[in-house]
């Protein structure tokens, strides 16, 4: 019998720099802290109750999926307590339990397992279960309904959803710098700006993301939310306003970075970035969806391996 060994070459990406899964999602689980925190003082338990749900879940979820398939346990590697974590932190404090599980399996199982696990999934596994259940369920997602009963010490109004209704004039009562320090409701994790920025740089300067993706995708935004602004600044609000809320500082720098959904070629990075800031804001303006940051990342997903085919020619030539 032979005991030659095989090579396998598993899915993309292929950066190999000594490092394991494990410490990778444990510096992820690093960076999102600042922003996770502040949410859980802001919202209280039932902020730790979904977080908590979330986390727990997702690890059961590919546990059972390893068993049921006979495959090696991976929930060590820590990629479904990632998966939990940020799919809990764009969820509100007042998410019933059956919708977070129900996420959670739609993101390990199908946004991740069904393609082969990680490194496979061609969608962020965390945005292919928002987008289900903001089809699915989309009141969940109204957080002004959602956090009705909340004490806040400040204007307790989604923003997106007041510029979405009322134009600039509905957010003038927002300050630029409240935002940025969380003063706003929204997802558990998702409010505090400053947090999530430190989290951001925390994980470009350790090499966890690459600053390509994230750094061209603000450029997009800013852009294309200068232009609708400049066109009609009663209508359309200025870049820091997009920037500072919603989904998009959590989308910029955990989201759209994630390794498998994304390319990995300078010019690509770039393109792709670029475009999710793009329809970020064509869909916050134009769009019926209030924020468009998951399907502007699910849209640039989709063409990633695409953009990933622009390529420098070789020098040299064909002898």
């Amino acid at each position: 019998m032979s005991n030659q060994k095989k090579f396998i070459v598993s899915h993309a990406p292929f950066w190999l720099d000594g490092s394991r899964i494990s410490i990778r999602s444990y510096n992820l689980m690093i960076a999102a802290l600042p922003a996770l925190l502040f949410g859980i003082a802001q919202y209280g338990m039932p902020a730790i109750g979904v977080i908590t749900l979330a986390i727990s879940s997702a690890i059961i979820w590919e546990y059972l999926w390893d068993v049921i398939t006979k495959q090696a346990v991976t929930i060590g590697d820590g990629n479904a307590a990632v998966i939990g974590l940020l799919f809990g932190m764009l969820l509100p404090a007042t998410a019933p339990w059956w919708f977070v599980i129900i996420g959670t399996f739609i993101a390990v199982i199908i946004g991740k397992q069904i393609y082969g696990g990680i490194g496979a999934n061609a969608f962020n596994p965390v945005l292919v279960a928002i987008a289900i259940l903001m089809l699915s369920w989309k009141y969940v997602f109204n957080f002004d309904g959602m956090l009705l009963n909340y004490d806040f010490n400040f204007l307790a109004v989604y923003p997106l959803a007041a510029l979405k209704h009322f134009g600039v004039s509905g957010i003038e009562s927002f300050n630029m710098g409240d935002l940025l320090m969380g003063q706003q409701i929204g997802g558990i994790g998702t409010g505090f700006g400053l947090g999530l920025i430190i989290g951001g740089a925390y994980l470009i300067i350790r090499g966890y993301i690459r600053w390509e993706i994230s750094a061209s995708f603000i450029v997009g935004m800013f852009i294309t939310a200068m232009l609708f602004n400049l066109s009609d600044s009663a209508r359309f609000a200025g870049p820091l306003v997009h920037l500072f809320t919603g989904y998009t500082l959590i989308g910029i720098f955990f989201l759209a970075t994630e390794d498998s959904s994304s390319p990995v070629n300078f010019i690509p990075m770039l393109i792709y970035g670029a475009g999710a800031g793009v329809l970020t804001v064509l869909i916050r303006n134009i769009g019926v969806y209030v924020d468009g940051v998951v399907f502007a990342i699910l849209a640039m997903n989709l063409v990633s391996p695409l953009l990933d085919m622009i390529r420098p020619k070789a020098i040299g030539k064909v002898v």
